[in-house]
């Protein structure tokens, strides 16, 4: 990175950082603290749901994910636009009229303290895992640009996003994400219009999709009935529909952001913008790996992404393995090269069958060309066990890196950091105020002031922040990372959200109850996670069926009881 670069990213990070915690200095009032200013608009928080959801994560692996399996991952989408609609319809007034700060809460209004605590140690289990994920992705791109020991990265990325979270609270949170989104999106559309330009001259837009769908990039949507298939029509729309209405309806990160509106219309139109724009964002973003792909097949790639991993078993490859299968690949990649272009010859001339001959041999060679890739890692495999083979999280850095201009290449890695900071500051967020709510204040100390609880929040902050910096430093992430943050999400999120719809929908199931078939249908999806090898998706609908299910069958043996009288009807 140039010196611009390092301005324009140092500038933007710790000027909007900087600029969050002067404006909510010297904060003590908890409701400020912990749910942020109660009279921000529709716009404010829309954009502030968007920029929790759209982590580094987001930005750095999805076109990756594009770049590997084309645009089918938008499928996973399917179902959040129907899920934020029942979440606007049901979820968020009775939240609202509750006047909770966690939706953990209103568990303990509509059945009792122990299944308010189980639903608020679920959500702090996953999240915190989560949390992990989203510290490790920035800490990819800092390594790699700089040369930095990854584990030495992570710490020191995470830090920044540690402090300014706990100095600023919620309010901090909403106030720099819409300065935060506005560095992500000028980063992306700009990348997206340097790629076009990089792409060769005599290959129009058309050429390029054509390349891309002729290698199977544009297959968006897959009817396949197959359980197995990890994203489908079917799954997304049921086990996406779930997946959001868990992640939106009952996730602390997600909740905090939406129930401080200064109407309920305001934060209902707050999400109807993310069931508008969100899959659009998703499809531009796998979009832009796909064509990534696209310029890959005319300029070489490296043989693996992570050339940080790939130099250092080079050095110490007394076979020439690596450099052998290296050479492969670049003769391979000629060789395709030039039957692509004789593909394309063919298709504009209209000869259609020296246009199919053309695209299988093309097809052949990026056949082979993988197979090589394939070796490499289990080269790569061979030489370090502990090796992450798994490169498709380096593909959109390696292009940044290696193709665009300085000061595009800064407004880039700045996108990363700031979704990176807006998510993060999100998760930490709502971590401490669950704690501090649902635990600390509803069991340890239940009458101090609001500065004693917004010191607690502070430290429980703290806490939580220093906790993902450990998962981040320990954990083995063998998944692509987007996948990874979907599929701990998956594990816990059905559960949760059965809590939350048996207490809406099936006003005659008490606290009893539903605790143990919580806990029951907890232990039933880690069970079916660990033996069987369908699609994440789907635990998101057996966890929360399974926990329905049992809920009613437990409450029928236990007999009629009468729900708390705390409980809020829905209106």
């Amino acid at each position: 990175m140039s010196p611009l670069d390092f301005l324009v990213l140092i500038g933007s990070m710790v000027g909007i950082a900087v600029y969050g915690m002067w404006r909510t200095r010297g904060r003590q009032n908890l409701t400020a603290y912990l749910k942020g200013d109660p009279n921000v608009g529709w716009a404010a928080i829309g954009i502030s749901v968007m920029a929790t959801q759209a982590s580094a994560i987001t930005f750095i692996s999805t076109p990756g994910q594009g770049y590997q399996d084309g645009l089918g991952f938008v499928q996973n989408y399917f179902g959040m636009p129907l899920a934020l609609i029942i979440i606007a319809a049901v979820f968020l007034p009775m939240y609202r009229r509750s006047n909770v700060y966690t939706a953990y809460e209103f568990l303990g209004h509509r059945f009792d303290t122990k299944t308010r605590l189980l639903g608020a140690a679920l959500f702090l289990l996953q999240r915190g895992l989560a949390a992990g994920i989203t510290i490790y992705a920035p800490a990819i791109i800092l390594s790699t640009v700089f040369g930095w020991r990854l584990d030495l990265t992570i710490i020191l990325s995470g830090l920044l996003v540690i402090i300014y979270t706990v100095s600023g609270g919620s309010e901090a949170v909403t106030l720099t994400q819409k300065y935060q989104l506005a560095v992500i999106f000028g980063g992306m559309v700009t990348a997206f219009v340097v790629l076009l330009a990089r792409l060769p001259s005599n290959l129009s837009l058309t050429d390029a999709l054509t390349v891309a769908g002729g290698f199977n990039k544009l297959h968006a949507v897959d009817f396949s009935l197959n359980v197995k298939q990890r994203y489908t029509f079917w799954s997304g729309l049921l086990g996406g529909l779930f997946l959001s209405l868990s992640y939106f309806g009952t996730d602390q990160s997600q909740v905090q952001r939406y129930i401080s509106g200064a109407s309920l219309r305001e934060s209902r139109l707050g999400l109807m913008f993310n069931a508008v724009f969100k899959i659009p964002m998703q499809f531009f973003i796998l979009l832009l790996g796909v064509l990534v792909f696209v310029f890959y097949q005319f300029e070489r790639p490296p043989v693996f992404f992570n050339e940080t991993a790939w130099n250092l078993q080079a050095k110490h490859d007394p076979g020439e393995r690596l450099r052998s299968l290296k050479q492969e690949f670049a003769a391979i990649h000629a060789e395709k090269e030039q039957l692509i272009h004789n593909w394309l010859d063919a298709r504009h001339a209209g000869d259609r069958k020296a246009e199919a001959e053309a695209h299988a041999q093309a097809q052949a060679a990026l056949d082979r060309s993988e197979a090589v890739r394939a070796d490499v890692k289990t080269a790569l495999l061979a030489a370090d066990p502990h090796a992450k083979t798994n490169d498709s999280d380096y593909v959109f850095i390696t292009f940044i890196l290696d193709h665009l201009p300085h000061g595009v290449i800064g407004l880039l890695v700045a996108a990363f950091f700031a979704a990176a900071l807006s998510s993060k500051a999100a998760e930490l967020n709502a971590l401490g105020s669950t704690t501090t709510i649902d635990f600390y204040r509803h069991i340890i100390k239940r009458d101090a002031s609001d500065a004693h609880y917004v010191t607690a929040s502070k430290w429980f902050t703290l806490l939580w922040g220093l906790v993902a910096l450990a998962f981040a430093l320990f954990a083995n992430l063998v998944e692509n990372l987007i996948q990874a943050v979907n599929i701990i999400g998956s594990v816990f999120y059905g559960v949760v959200l059965a809590l939350f719809l048996v207490a809406f929908f099936l006003r005659w199931v008490g606290g009893t109850a539903i605790f143990w078939a919580a806990l029951a249908a907890q232990t039933l999806v880690f069970v079916l996670y660990f033996s069987l090898s369908i699609s994440y998706l789907w635990y998101n609908f057996i966890g929360c069926a399974a926990c329905v299910l049992f809920s009613v069958l437990i409450q029928t043996a236990l007999g009629p009881t009468n729900p708390p009288a705390k409980a809020l009807a829905i209106s």
